[in-house]
C-alpha cells in the first residue's frame, strides 16, 4: 500500500525487453536507501517488486505485458523522469490517500488553465472505468494521489475528470 505522496523524481535508467516482458533499473538514491530484494516500490503509481537492488542508487524490477499493456511504462526510455515512493508502514503516520498500485488504465492530458495560484487539469478516462471515478472521490495520476474536482456527464462518448493543482504538486 502507497500514500500517494511522491517521495522523490527518480529516472528510468534502461530497460530490457525480453519478449513479453521487460527489466526496468530505476535510479533514485531515496528510495532505495533502505530497500531491499521483495520490496514493493511505486514508479509512476504502478506497484513494482525489487528484484535487484545497488543502495542508494538504483533498483531492478521485472514486468510482464500486463504492467506494459496497462500503465504507461512500456512507453519510458532511459533517462524518462518517473515519480517514486516507497511502500507505506503500518506504524507511522501517512499524508495522502491509501493506495494501492494496482493501475487500472492510462489516460492523456486534455487540457491545463492555469490560475494565479493553481491549475486545473483535465484528463481523459477510459470509459470502462468512469462509472468508478466521482466528483470528491481520488483518484492517483503518475502515483501523486489527487482528489477529483470534476467529471464529465456519466452518459459521455469522451469521458474526463479534472483534478487542480497547487503549486507544490
Amino acid at each position: 500500500m502507497f500514500t500517494g505522496i511522491v517521495e522523490e523524481l527518480g529516472a528510468l535508467d534502461s530497460i530490457h525487453r525480453d519478449g513479453d516482458s521487460a527489466r526496468l533499473r530505476i535510479r533514485g538514491p531515496l528510495v532505495t536507501s533502505d530497500a531491499g530484494h521483495g520490496d514493493s516500490i511505486s514508479v509512476n503509481g504502478v506497484c513494482l517488486t525489487v528484484t535487484s537492488i545497488e543502495p542508494g542508487e538504483y533498483f531492478d524490477a521485472d514486468v510482464m505485458a500486463e504492467t506494459l499493456d496497462r500503465t504507461a511504462l512500456g512507453a519510458l526510455g532511459p533517462a524518462d523522469p518517473v515519480n517514486l515512493e516507497r511502500a507505506m508502514r503500518a506504524d507511522a503516520r501517512f499524508g495522502g490517500h491509501i493506495v494501492q498500485g494496482h493501475v487500472d488504465g492510462t489516460g492523456a492530458i486534455l487540457s491545463r488553465t492555469e490560475h494565479e495560484h493553481w491549475q486545473v487539469v483535465r484528463v481523459s478516462l477510459p470509459a470502462e472505468l468512469s462509472r468508478y471515478v466521482v466528483e470528491k472521490g481520488s483518484i492517483t495520476v503518475s502515483g501523486t494521489s489527487l482528489t477529483v474536482s470534476a467529471v464529465s456527464e456519466p452518459e459521455a462518448v469522451d469521458p474526463w475528470f479534472e483534478v487542480s493543482l497547487i503549486p507544490t504538486t
